[in-house]
């Protein structure tokens, strides 16, 4: 094997939970910093507690919103109207008004 290529082992790592749970054990990191444990997870502890980790639940909820805010129904015939309105818009923005003065 080559030397020298291999990270540091620390045995006395320390993995910190956000609950303020504290565990020692070994690891090429000397301090973990993790969300949830054993002691807070819902599994293992039989709650049922909605975790949120930096508003995510709030994010998705304000994308679904939006994506429904934004989708309006159409018909076909409302469909091919708005084309040709903005076809008509188009193509009077690209043709220079002439003016004639007497």
């Amino acid at each position: 094997m080559k030397a020298e290529i291999h990270p540091t082992y620390h045995t006395d790592a320390k993995i910190v939970c956000a609950c303020g749970n504290e565990m020692t054990v070994g690891s090429t990191v000397k301090e973990i910093h993790v969300e949830l444990c054993a002691k807070c997870h819902p599994f293992y502890t039989g709650k049922k507690v909605l975790i949120d980790t930096e508003g995510r639940v709030e994010k998705f909820k304000g994308k679904a919103a939006a994506k429904e805010a934004k989708k309006t129904v159409l018909g076909k015939k409302a469909k091919t109207e708005k084309r040709a309105k903005a076809k008509a818009e188009k193509r009077a923005a690209k043709q220079p008004s002439i003016l004639v003065e007497e």
